[in-house]
């Protein structure tokens, strides 16, 4: 079967940063799918393994950790799906991923594709999907209110792929105000159109500008990038006893400046549950159905903003590219071999 692999820890602009391979069809084991991987899309993930994590000497690396596709087969333990199922997920780090002809997943952590969306509309969702959602109902918990704050989030880059579908899921499933933060005119409309209610410059001191919104201190901060130059405003700005998410990978994180108000720190990483096969692992199946019955009841859409050609080592060079200068917004997609 085709595949992209690497072999090597390479800057993107290296001719074989990326390269075209065959690779053998695998079979399915256990509670796996086999899945005819139809369209892909490209995460920032994609572009840090690359980066940092080269396969052993002699080996190859398929990346990819987001897919829609139709199940081929599946293994004796399967239960959730079958043959010629159309399904969406993010897949698991620690396996080879998803920028193949075939790949394999545990069903556990497998949606139904949207039946209103085509496979590229479908591919950019699960990975920012699962994301968003686990980091707001999961670890910041949005529907416990924290006493005395404003029933408000503060999305920190909220045109990135994981902002676009966190406005979208605050806005449609909770009571709160929805702060998004963007730093260019075609990225702060595109955060308005998703639903924020307000969006401020994180190019400027988030703090002043959020007090200037009038409604009070946020209760909750989900910030997606550059944390660690943001944390001393966040902390400025958030309420109180506020609660503040974080996915990004900051080189340092000063946390005693959320002291004096005890603000609550939490990690998200979407990959913990299958990594570590939790006993929970299932969440990712239920979100990700719930998500499905969200956009084809039309509460959200899909966050696609670029196709980039098929699945092959050119297009895909041409998308961690584009992730890797920081002028993305929502989600690159590839579709076909």
């Amino acid at each position: 079967m085709r595949a992209v692999a690497f072999t090597r820890s390479l800057p993107i602009d290296a001719p074989d940063a990326l390269i075209d391979v065959e690779r053998p069809r695998p079979e399915p084991q256990g509670r796996d799918l086999l899945v005819e991987i139809e369209a892909v899309s490209v995460n920032p993930v994609d572009t840090k393994v690359r980066r940092n994590m080269p396969p052993a000497p002699g080996a190859m690396k398929v990346l990819g950790w987001d897919a829609a596709g139709i199940v081929v087969a599946a293994g004796p333990q399967a239960t959730l799906f079958k043959p010629g199922d159309a399904v969406f997920y993010a897949g698991a780090i620690d396996r080879d991923g998803t920028n193949a002809e075939f790949h394999l997943v545990d069903e556990r952590i497998v949606g139904p594709k949207p039946a209103s969306l085509d496979f590229a509309q479908a591919a950019a969702l699960p990975l920012t999907s699962i994301t968003a959602w686990e980091a707001m109902f999961d670890r910041l918990d949005v529907r416990r209110p924290v006493p005395g704050a404003a029933n408000a989030i503060l999305i920190v880059g909220g045109a990135g792929g994981v902002g676009s579908i966190a406005i979208q899921l605050a806005r449609q499933l909770t009571d709160l105000t929805v702060i998004a933060t963007a730093s260019r005119e075609e990225t702060q409309a595109w955060c308005r159109d998703l639903g924020a209610h307000h969006v401020v410059d994180h190019r400027k001191p988030l703090a002043a500008q959020v007090e200037a919104l009038g409604i009070g201190a946020p209760a909750f901060v989900f910030s997606t990038n550059d944390t660690g130059a943001h944390l001393p405003e966040i902390a400025a700005l958030i309420a109180p006893q506020g609660r503040v998410a974080l996915i990004d990978d900051p080189a340092g994180l000063d946390v005693m400046v959320l002291k004096r108000k005890s603000v609550s720190l939490h990690w998200e990483f979407m990959f913990t549950r299958p990594v570590f096969g939790t006993a929970d692992i299932d969440a990712q199946h239920a979100l990700l159905s719930e998500v499905s019955r969200l956009v084809d009841a039309g509460t959200v859409r899909t966050t696609l903003a670029e196709t980039f050609g098929t699945i092959n080592a050119a297009n895909l060079t041409r998308a961690h590219a584009l992730l890797e200068s920081g002028r993305a917004k929502g989600k690159i997609v590839l579709a076909g071999f």
